[in-house]
């Protein structure tokens, strides 16, 4: 756990996007990671963030994981979960581009529960 305390204090991954229809600051998921990968190799520890599908009630979530292993025992350290669900119908996008919105979002959240990231 010392590793991922470690991860935890020195990642800094600030809300550097603007949503000027929405009028806010955010950070994405790719933020998280570009901020996370030099620490990675200096901590020995290895990033494995995936997610599946699931239906719930006839809606369609993506289940997205983080999992942070130790590079040098393989061993789990710790992981995280995060949820989104698709929406039905979003105007301009095709059915996978919903897909792959709500996999960001739900990969974005998993990280930041992991990486203590508010």
């Amino acid at each position: 756990m010392e590793k991922l305390l470690k991860l935890q204090q020195g990642l800094k991954a600030p809300k550097n996007q603007r949503n000027s229809f929405g009028g806010y600051s955010y950070r994405s998921c790719e933020d998280i990671l570009e901020a996370a990968k030099p620490h990675l190799s200096k901590l020995k520890v290895v990033l494995i963030v995936s997610d599946k599908i699931e239906n719930v009630y006839d809606r369609v979530y993506v289940c997205a994981s983080a999992k942070l292993f130790d590079a040098e025992d393989g061993k789990l350290i710790a992981d995280s979960y995060g949820y989104a669900r698709e929406a039905e119908e979003r105007k301009g996008m095709d059915s996978s581009q919903i897909t792959g919105s709500a996999s960001s979002y739900a990969r974005k959240y998993a990280l930041n529960g992991l990486l203590c990231i508010d």
